[in-house]
């Protein structure tokens, strides 16, 4: 599986979130880096994207001789890298799942305000399934999402963008963590309980890499989204305290069966 994403210096976003979700699902993990952020549990105090040929030959280098079977995008941060990795992923016969990443958790801003159009036009086309969470719906579209009935509103606006999937994430409503995943047709409501744990940095990323893992061994979407589910709800009940701010969720959770989820990693 390939992830095309940002660098998080502190470990709990972005592509090494990534890899490290890969690892605990059992799929090797390669990486295309989009940008470097110097970055902490206390936010993002600096990002700059690295040239967008240096971006494709990542992505040509992998894919040309290793091959791909489920590519995951999460930060692209321009209107260049945006339309550079919607051409690539739009042209590699494998799912595609893509993470519209806007803004971080601590509310850093991670992509241009003139991407936003590329990503509308060129990168959700080019997905199997896209990922949003609230801010990043109501950043793409323009909808609110203030309460639960509101999330087939919000699928349906996502999906006027052309994937074929939406997954709606409602981890920022009141109560149980409810998502929607429809593909316009069917729908999937994935609901979880929600554990009292701040530690949840990396939770999107981890989620979008998750599904992508499972995409990779075969799995179709709603199988694929399920498993994502289970295995990002155990790392968010064993998120663990790291500096001083919000720390990242243990992605290694499922590879301590004795312990379980909640048991904070060292």
């Amino acid at each position: 599986m390939l992830t095309v994403a940002g660098s998080d210096s502190g470990g709990g976003a972005g592509i090494q979130a990534d890899l490290k979700t890969m690892l605990a699902l059992g799929v090797h993990g390669m990486s295309v880096v989009t940008a470097v952020t110097a970055q902490n549990s206390l936010g993002v105090q600096g990002a700059w994207e690295l040239p967008v040929e240096a971006v494709r030959a990542q992505y040509r280098s992998v894919v040309d001789d290793i091959g791909v079977q489920a590519v995951k995008t999460g930060m692209l941060a321009s209107v260049e890298l945006v339309e550079a990795v919607a051409e690539l992923i739009a042209g590699t016969d494998a799912p595609a799942v893509v993470d519209p990443v806007g803004i971080s958790k601590h509310g850093d801003s991670l992509l241009a305000a003139s991407a936003l159009d590329s990503v509308r036009t060129k990168l959700l086309p080019a997905a199997t399934l896209a990922t949003p969470n609230l801010d990043e719906v109501a950043q793409l579209t323009g909808v609110r999402v203030e309460s639960e009935s509101d999330l087939r509103e919000a699928a349906a606006a996502v999906l006027s963008y052309g994937p074929e999937w939406v997954l709606i994430k409602g981890g920022h409503l009141p109560g149980d963590a409810v998502d929607l995943l429809t593909d316009g047709t069917e729908e999937h409501w994935l609901r979880a309980r929600r554990h009292d744990n701040r530690h949840t940095h990396g939770t999107g990323c981890t989620l979008a890499s998750a599904i992508a893992s499972q995409l990779a061994k075969g799995q179709s979407v709603p199988e694929a989204v399920a498993a994502a589910k289970e295995y990002v709800t155990g790392a968010i009940a064993a998120g663990f305290a790291l500096g001083g701010g919000i720390g990242p969720v243990d992605h290694a959770w499922a590879l301590r069966p004795q312990a379980g989820p909640g048991t904070p990693s060292a």
